[in-house]
């Protein structure tokens, strides 16, 4: 099977941060129409950026939902109305192209850094993938291939709907964010919910949340996907069940290091940013925060990674009432934002000392439990005026304590060597997260 290995990967070079100096970052995107309209104070300052899902011109993070990024064909799975042709094969390409370039132009503006979200969930690009209430677009397909040659059997409709899906598919993911690149190259564009590595079983005994075979040879077939792409936006939203669980670990884990693995497939010179889609709330019980070894779990899997940074997405039936939104001025208060600001200096302070600052810090073994944290005997973490700061001196067992576990994935253009400083700082950092 094709693949990348963590190795190979952590000795590949990888994307520049989109914010010089911020190897990992956490973006907020949510709404918070209530909290405002309540006038309930939300301190949001560990956040790179603070952004809504509704589209709104000139955000630094633009989610493109189905209705606002061309003409996506898609069959209603309640009703069965076909919208736009129902199945890409019957899509108006052309159209949709035109649209996609019109709504980009639209909605960002300028083309200055930032990230675009493309999210489409009605059907997946790999025909074999659209089960459950997906299967719909088997059978269309199946129908769609007969309609236009009678004569064949039930084995060669099947095959043949599976060769046309596939193709339309494709044309339209791909050139939809040909477009997209094309009118704004800046922003980091790709798919919401790419790759997927569907490790789903957490409640069976043994799991250890790693992807099968069979995923990611799938995951390989879509090497156009990863060469089209310019970012990476899988998705590990946690379940309650899942509540202080190690297996919540394994399950981000390895949706995080699959999205590592293809970013690393197209023959370029550097691997893709991957940004993980995660929740401050458990994804089947939203009055239920994430406690901190949650996010220890869920964001501080990422950044041990070496993804680009996690974007902590939230419905409109989050934050409905004052009472919601205290709650979640308490929460970012006495639990996120303190995580957030450990976490975001410690890769901070790893790619600065260990990577020279021309790196990002990644684990040695991926499939372990260690983190980029800052040592609380050395370090503070104090709220401030738009921002937390972080003070203190690491010392030399610090230093080597982050060599054991972690190496340096280099920047493009840049060169860096996983090394322990000659003496640790002299003078305490200040860092402002």
């Amino acid at each position: 099977m094709k693949g990348v290995t963590p190795s190979q990967q952590a000795h590949a070079l990888t994307a520049a941060p989109t914010v010089d100096g911020k190897p990992f970052m956490v973006i907020w995107n949510g709404p918070l129409n209530h909290c405002t309209q309540d006038k309930v104070p939300l301190d949001m300052s560990a956040f790179q950026a603070v952004t809504t899902p509704a589209l709104v011109k000139d955000q630094f993070l633009s989610l493109f939902y189905r209705d606002h990024m061309g003409l996506c064909p898609y069959t209603d799975d309640k009703t069965g109305k076909e919208v736009n042709g129902g199945i890409p094969q019957k899509g108006d390409l052309a159209a949709s192209l035109a649209k996609s370039r019109a709504e980009v132009s639209e909605y960002i503006p300028e083309s200055s850094p930032g990230l675009g979200v493309i999210d489409w969930e009605d059907w997946r690009p790999t025909y074999e993938r659209n089960w459950d209430s997906k299967s719909i677009y088997e059978k269309l397909s199946i129908a769609y291939a007969q309609q236009q040659d009678p004569y064949l059997t039930s084995a060669q409709a099947k095959l043949e709907a599976k060769e046309q899906f596939d193709r339309a598919a494709r044309d339209f993911m791909e050139g939809t964010l040909n477009a997209a690149i094309s009118e704004r190259p800046e922003y980091l564009w790709g798919f919401y919910l790419f790759p997927e590595c569907y490790n789903y079983g957490y409640s069976e005994p043994g799991y250890t949340g790693k992807c099968k075979e069979v995923v990611q040879q799938r995951n390989d077939e879509l090497l156009w996907l990863w060469e089209t792409s310019t970012a990476l936006y899988p998705s590990a939203y946690l379940p309650a069940a899942l509540k202080g669980s190690h297996n919540a670990a394994l399950y981000v884990r390895n949706q995080v290091q699959e999205a590592m693995r293809v970013s690393a497939l197209p023959k370029r010179p550097y691997t893709t940013p991957v940004y993980l889609y995660s929740r401050l709330l458990f994804s089947n019980q939203n009055q239920v925060f994430l406690a901190e070894i949650d996010l220890v779990r869920s964001i501080g899997e990422s950044a041990a990674l070496g993804a680009s940074g996690a974007v902590m997405w939230g419905a409109s039936a989050d934050y409905p009432n004052q009472a919601s939104c205290d709650n979640l001025s308490d929460y970012l208060l006495s639990t996120f934002n303190p995580y957030v600001a450990n976490v975001t200096a410690a890769t901070q302070i790893c790619s600065n000392f260990l990577c020279q600052g021309n790196g990002r810090c990644v684990r040695r073994d991926y499939n372990t439990d260690t983190y980029l944290h800052l040592n609380p005997q050395h370090f503070q973490i104090q709220r401030s005026v738009g921002s937390y700061v972080v003070t203190g001196v690491p010392s030399m067992q610090d230093f080597l304590d982050m060599y054991e576990h972690f190496t340096c994935q280099c920047y493009a253009g840049r060169s860096c060597s996983a090394s322990i400083p000659s003496q640790p700082p002299q003078s305490p950092l200040v860092i402002h997260v």
